[in-house]
């Protein structure tokens, strides 16, 4: 393969989009990349909307599509990104947990959570979800290996845990910075040890992450809450309605996310779940909820991160489903995250 030298020398990224199934049409192989994409297409726990496992297909079938002039770091693509091809075999244990978790859902809903044959089912789905868990972990810590960063493509919000035990394995201490309507704060929701609803419950379990912060938080649970109000300042919630109100009495959103990313570390993990957005722009999300952000202004609070200083190690980007607006919104994203991470650390040669 060529050398990344010989790609940044003969690619001209204005020309149109090339169709060769890579993220963004470029060039670029495992090696010849600082950034490794991983797609994972998984959706076993979801309890509302489906059509998120189709979400990493649906970012690469749009890709091409954009053009890669970013205003923030115009040369971001020569870091070179490569998304590893999504596994055949994720995809096929998926479909295959997702109806056993769906016959779990019914029966807790009609009030048969004790009966023994609908907690063999939970127990094989759990195992499964612990499988994938395993993998993505084990697919980071190689990239992590390789001196790569590494950005994930859900499927639903469940599937970043390996991820962030990987970081837990390679970083002293890290933050994450949650763009989200949902503060995914509840212990095994329905049952389900890593339901999409979990995720940063789990996360919490890892000595590593030293803070989370949450931004757009709009639909709740009273339990979420409080573990938050109990965390000692480990757990910071910004509810939308607050921000929103703090715009209304006449604050400047800039000043704003100058004060959500005071509270963060220096090295941060940037979690996207695309349902933190206002649904316009990613209507076929699983869990939509009335309200969120503008796409410029999750980006304002990102660039912040980058004007403090402060180091953007890793990222995901979650809950995309399987619109082609969904997925064209979700390419953007994901080459916004890469440029702005290229700001923070210097590619290899």
């Amino acid at each position: 393969m060529p050398t990344k030298a010989n790609i940044l020398a003969s690619f001209d990224p204005s020309e149109a989009g090339l169709d060769n199934g890579q993220l963004f049409g470029f060039p670029f192989d495992y090696d010849s990349a600082d950034i490794i994409i991983l797609g994972v297409p998984w959706e076993v726990t979801v309890s509302y909307g489906a059509g998120t496992a189709a979400g990493p297909a649906a970012v690469l079938k749009a890709s091409p599509q954009l053009d890669f002039y970013d205003l923030d770091n115009p040369t971001g693509w020569q870091q070179g990104i490569f998304m590893e091809p999504l596994s055949a075999e994720l995809a096929a244990q998926n479909a295959h947990l997702r109806q056993k978790a769906a016959q779990v859902i019914v029966g807790i809903e009609q009030g048969q959570g004790d009966d023994p044959a609908l907690l063999n089912l939970l127990g094989e789905v759990n195992r499964g979800c612990e499988v994938m868990t395993r993998w993505v972990c084990d697919r980071t810590l190689h990239a992590l290996a390789q001196h790569k960063k590494v950005g994930l493509i859900g499927g639903d919000h469940s599937v970043p845990l390996g991820y962030f035990q990987a970081l837990g394995q390679h970083y002293p201490e890290f933050g994450i910075l949650h763009i989200d309507a949902h503060a995914d704060l509840r212990n095994a929701y329905e049952g389900f040890a890593q339901s999409h609803a979990s995720i940063m419950f789990n996360a919490l379990k890892i000595p590593q992450l030293t803070k989370l912060v949450q931004v757009g938080i709009r639909d709740v649970s009273l339990p979420e809450v409080q573990l938050a109000e109990q965390s000692n300042g480990r757990v910071k919630i910004h509810f939308d309605s607050h921000l929103q109100q703090d715009i209304f009495m006449g604050k400047p959103w800039h000043t704003l996310c100058q004060t959500i990313v005071a509270d963060l570390p220096q090295q941060v993990y940037i979690s996207f779940d695309v349902d933190g957005l206002d649904p316009k722009l990613c209507p076929s999300t699983g869990t939509p909820v009335p309200g969120g952000f503008e796409l410029e202004e999750a980006y304002c609070l990102l660039r912040e991160v980058v004007r403090s200083g402060r180091e953007i190690i890793v990222f995901d980007l979650c809950e995309v489903c399987d619109g082609e607006w969904d997925g064209n919104v979700g390419a953007r994203i994901v080459f916004k995250l890469c440029n702005l991470m290229g700001l923070t650390i210097k590619p290899s040669q």
